[in-house]
């Protein structure tokens, strides 16, 4: 009995210690396999360190690729305590070369780290100081690369750019709603060192950074700098509160052109005031628009067929009286008996209202809604605002009559020509952007492709050429003559809206604007112009935005190629009016015949012979009576 207790213990032992060892094999085994990498790394961090090497962000271009935010090779100034032996005399060399205080710098230099980065101090030295610290040739004390963002246009499409923190962190526009893309990978040179952080005669290892994807936007820099050129001027003859302007391609949503005033330099934000840099006009202001939110009210009555602008007639006394309520035109003692065409050219308010009130509430804010407003539009930026409208349940008659052209609610800049771009699109109401291309950044290769959104179809191909044909006369014969330009077609709408201020009209306080696109027949681009509060100038959209726009769309012509076409309509002339003529076409005649046809132009001649072959301007075109014209013979 006794020998069998033994052995019973005996194999008993035995079990537990052989469970043991399989507990152990099974942990190394564990430890081998599974942790190895982790542990490994662990290790290596004892005896490694890294001098971190920073990455490039990506660079932001237009759409031809013209550099519009790149990066300027720094360095900064990094410290390994545990190598630096006279840590006194190593910080007061450094504080005098930075112009710092020696205390702050001998914290840094004797800090319990195994890498210290001097901040902000330390950071992207110019190359003068950076030649000093390197000359000092301290041990624990390095110069490592670092980029700067640099915008080369300063100024320009500063709001849309947006700028970058010290550390290379996007902090508003593109560069904030993009910095994940934007933001590379650090890299490295590693080296070994022992335990007291001595750096080891090892061979050094280095991680190369990995750079930040490239952007390639819509927004196309010649329009760009039109517009620029344009607010400069505003801001220089007017000296408003604010202005801005806004293109669009009506056919896709890209953006062409968008700056406000005031605005900054993304290479100096820190200058300017929070409100400067961080509002960006065109998708964060709301305003009442005014008669360019007339074109709304025109569109969504041609598509449900209330009004027929060529028979039905309105007669303007010049004021309207709605529930007790009474809307004055702007002409003084009204337009009198007008088509709705000429209601449309002439921005008639009273005539406007008749198109809301045989529309109804409900269907004229369903048009209001589909297109797009009291909603973000979507861009690709950060800070858009929704827009105010009214409830349609607390719509009354006078709320309908002042929405019917433009007074009462609040909109966006973008919402405007979102809106006015599904119009003359042919319907499309398509959501604006800004980005077109991510880029591969060391290729430039296409890593990603945007392709326009469209959100809904919002009237037809056929209200939208009936539209278009209405803004373009209100540019040749109505209040946007000031936008037209000789031998394109060229549509708009003025709006001269009155600010309010805690719930009261300001008096002779106005927003000036003009929305316009060309060619009027397919149209290529949309622009969009507002002046708030101009001084010493005649408070009407039509005679200070109009032509500002026409610059802008002039400029547009030779950027998007867009060829002169003598079958848009003619503009009616007043007595102040620059008058313009067609040119006969001349060619093939003798030369005394031409001298007839051309009777009232400066003739000047070139080559020799008796016939002219060929002429400049071209035939047909629109030019200045008594211009110069130039014939060749032969």
């Amino acid at each position: 009995m006794f020998f069998k207790d033994i052995h019973t213990r005996i194999r008993f032992f035995f079990l537990v210690i052989l469970f043991i060892l399989i507990i152990i094999v099974l942990r190394v085994f564990y430890i081998q396999v599974f942790q190895y990498d982790k542990l490994s790394s662990l290790a290596e961090s004892l005896w490694s360190r890294k001098l971190p090497i920073g990455a490039d962000r990506g660079e932001i271009y237009d759409r031809n690729g013209k550099v519009l935010a790149t990066n300027l090779t720094t360095t900064s100034l990094v410290l390994i305590p545990n190598q630096i032996k006279n840590k006194e005399e190593v910080a007061r060399s450094l504080s005098e070369i930075l112009n710092s205080d020696y205390e702050d710098m001998l914290a840094h230099v004797s800090k319990k780290t195994s890498i210290e980065r001097v901040h902000p101090e330390g950071r992207q030295l110019s190359y003068e100081i950076a030649s000093k610290i390197d000359e000092l040739q301290y041990d624990g004390v390095y110069l490592v690369k670092e980029s700067k963002r640099y915008y080369p246009y300063g100024t320009v499409l500063s709001h849309v750019l947006g700028y970058v923190g010290i550390d290379n962190q996007g902090l508003s526009g593109l560069e904030l709603t993009y910095d994940k893309y934007l933001t590379g990978e650090d890299g490295a040179i590693k080296y070994f060192s022992d335990g007291k952080g001595n750096r080891l005669e090892l061979s050094e290892v280095y991680e190369k950074p990995q750079n930040g994807v490239n952007l390639k936007l819509t927004i196309d820099l010649d329009i760009q700098l039109a517009a620029e050129r344009e607010l400069d001027n505003i801001m220089t003859k007017f000296t408003p509160e604010h202005a801005m302007i806004l293109a669009m391609n009506p056919k896709t949503g890209e953006i062409l052109a968008m700056s406000s005033r005031p605005n900054f330099d993304s290479n100096n934000y820190k200058e300017y005031t929070t409100e400067t840099i961080n509002q960006n006009l065109p998708i964060w202001m709301t305003y009442e628009p005014g008669s360019t939110f007339k074109i709304m009210t025109l569109a969504s009555s041609l598509e449900e067929k209330t009004v027929n602008l060529f028979e039905d007639t309105f007669f303007d006394s010049g004021s309207v009286h709605v529930d007790g309520a009474t809307i004055h035109c702007w002409k003084s003692g009204g337009h009198g008996a007008q088509t709705f065409l000429n209601v449309v050219e002439n921005s008639c308010n009273p005539g406007f209202v008749s198109l809301g009130q045989k529309l109804g509430t409900e269907t004229l804010m369903k048009y209001i809604n589909n297109f797009g407003f009291g909603e973000k539009t979507g861009i690709d930026l950060n800070g858009e605002s929704n827009g105010i409208l009214f409830r349609i349940n607390k719509m009354g008659p006078v709320e309908l009559a002042t929405t019917s052209f433009g007074q009462g609610i609040s909109v966006t800049p973008i919402q405007q020509v979102t809106a006015v771009s599904a119009v003359v699109n042919g319907g499309n109401l398509y959501q604006p952007y800004l980005v077109g291309q991510m880029l591969e950044p060391e290729t430039n290769s296409i890593i990603f492709q945007m392709e326009p959104v469209l959100k809904r179809r919002v009237i037809s191909e056929e209200t939208s050429r009936l539209a278009r044909y209405a803004l373009e006369s209100v540019v040749a014969n109505g209040s946007g003559k000031n936008a037209y330009i000789e031998n394109y077609r060229v549509g708009g709408k003025t709006g001269t809206a009155q600010k309010v201020k805690d719930g009261h009209y300001m008096d002779g306080n106005y927003i000036l604007s003009f929305v316009g696109f060309m060619p009027a027949d397919d149209p290529e681009i949309v622009v969009y112009v507002a002046i708030d509060h101009p001084v010493g100038v005649v408070q009407y959209g039509g005679t200070t935005a109009a032509p500002i726009a026409k610059s802008v769309l002039e400029t547009a012509i030779s950027v998007l190629n867009l060829e002169p076409t003598t079958e848009g309509m003619e503009r009616e002339y007043t007595w102040m009016d620059t008058k313009y003529v067609t040119l006969p076409d001349v060619r093939g005649m003798i030369v005394e015949e031409a001298k007839k046809v051309l009777k009232g132009f400066k003739v000047e001649y070139s080559g020799s012979g008796d016939k002219i072959i060929y002429q400049s301007p071209n035939a047909n075109s629109h030019v200045k009576e008594g211009g110069d014209v130039k014939l060749m013979l032969g």
